[in-house]
């Protein structure tokens, strides 16, 4: 556990935290089912789902997407260390249940700058006697802080799976593409890499409609093609894309989605659609439903 993420006392957080501005970290955790929200978070997806009543499965897809990599990474390719930059607020599952579940001695190291996500961070610490895990009060603009700090807990002569889930769409090309090769490039042969990237390629006219209520709110929001998203992979020196490629995320190795919670019919219809989406079942999606796409590579 890092002494570094966890010393901050509460008043100093709390001053860095806008409740006024919607923040990515704390949208996505409306669309989860969380708490750790404020009310501009929630009319930021209101107004997303709105745009996109459908919407909703983009992100818990996107979610489930990551399970699934971090589930079969572990299970089927031995990997035993995560490096999860952009991670968001706390929710079932996070990396290091995923993966400890599997392999007791996995070791997570979690990013992010969000102060929300930090003020909860003692969640994402919880390891199993035998694992690590670690929080990094960093921004993904600062890599080579990442791999310094990263480097406490992870071996890196030893595969690391380095995940950028749902974070890059939140970064223009001329940031994001120089930071992920240097994020790579210090990352051993054997390790692997786990996108998901949103898109407008699939359904431009939902995806924009999203698109525009989070521009006016203030967030950089770059849609980009699979030809663009598969650049992550082809430009990086020694990264190689695995099968299927570059997918649309509930077509990458599908399986089912774990069901949600049970409530009454009648409790229910009493909630208001932002809160009924933690209890609909994401099973019955459909190839209309999704604009996000889901890859893993490997480095030679």
């Amino acid at each position: 556990m890092s002494g570094d993420a966890l010393s901050h006392d509460p008043a100093e957080l709390a001053k860095r935290i806008d409740t006024t501005k919607a923040h990515p970290a704390r949208v996505y955790d409306v669309f989860l089912g969380g708490k750790d929200n404020y009310p501009a978070d929630r009319e930021a997806a209101a107004a997303a789902l709105a745009a996109n009543p459908r919407g909703y499965l983009d992100v818990r897809h996107n979610r489930d997407f990551m399970r699934r990599a971090v589930l079969r990474l572990t299970e089927r390719h031995g990997i035993r260390q995560f490096l999860d930059i952009g991670t968001g607020l706390p929710t079932a599952e996070n990396v290091h249940q995923i993966a400890q579940r599997i392999r007791p001695d996995a070791r997570v190291v979690y990013v992010d700058n969000d102060p929300v996500v930090l003020a909860h961070a003692r969640a994402l610490l919880t390891s199993g006697p035998q694992g690590r895990t670690d929080y990094i009060d960093a921004d993904f603009r600062s890599p080579a802080q990442i791999l310094e700090q990263a480097a406490r807990t992870l071996d890196f002569d030893q595969p690391i799976a380095l995940c950028l889930v749902a974070i890059l769409h939140f970064v223009e090309d001329d940031e994001a593409r120089p930071i992920v090769r240097e994020l790579v490039a210090a990352l051993p042969a054997g390790s692997r890499v786990v996108l998901s990237h949103l898109t407008d390629e699939m359904h431009p006219e939902p995806a924009r409609a999203v698109q525009r209520t989070y521009t006016e709110r203030g967030f950089t929001f770059v849609f980009r093609s699979k030809a663009q998203v598969e650049r992550f992979f082809t430009e990086v020196p020694g990264l190689t894309l695995d099968e299927p490629g570059v997918v649309p995320a509930h077509l990458w190795h599908p399986a089912p989605a774990p069901a949600p919670p049970a409530i009454d019919g009648e409790d229910f219809d009493s909630l208001d659609d932002i809160e009924k989406i933690r209890y609909r079942d994401i099973n019955d999606v459909t190839d209309d439903d999704i604009n996000v796409y889901g890859a893993t590579g490997t480095k030679a």
